[in-house]
């Protein structure tokens, strides 16, 4: 069966290095989603994010500007492969256009993962790059 993938795309309020940091930072990740994270910055190195309902493998880094990692969640099949994830951050008017290329996610899932990347990422990363918290 057809696996499901989604790119989205939204402009964050912050330049892409600050963004890339926060990302591949416990604390940083954390306090921008506003759930627990535990991250090894290396490529390689294993992740978490919501109190354990996401986890993966960091697979590539290119500082401030891309990051690959193997990613799954706990809805997945114990059987299932991991998805890719690709993130990738680029300077834009009003600071940075971040895209997410999520393949191999499990079929008939696109919608659900679509609307979790807006709800759960990239609205509550705009608010926090906004908010000053930073």
């Amino acid at each position: 069966m057809k696996r499901d993938s989604i790119t989205i795309s939204a402009v964050i309020p912050a330049e892409p290095g600050a963004v890339y940091r926060a990302w591949m930072s416990s604390k940083g990740h954390s306090l921008m989603t506003g759930s627990s994270a535990r991250i090894r910055a290396t490529a390689g190195g294993t992740f978490t994010a919501w109190d354990g309902y996401i986890r993966g493998r960091t697979r590539q880094l290119q500082p401030g500007a891309r990051i690959v990692q193997s990613w799954r969640t706990t809805d997945f099949a114990d059987d299932a492969e991991d998805s890719r994830l690709e993130v990738i951050f680029a300077p834009a008017r009003g600071g940075t256009r971040l895209t997410l290329k999520h393949t191999g996610l499990p079929p008939g899932s696109a919608t659900e993962y679509r609307r979790g990347w807006w709800d759960f990422y990239l609205r509550p990363m705009k608010e926090y790059f906004t908010s000053g918290r930073t």
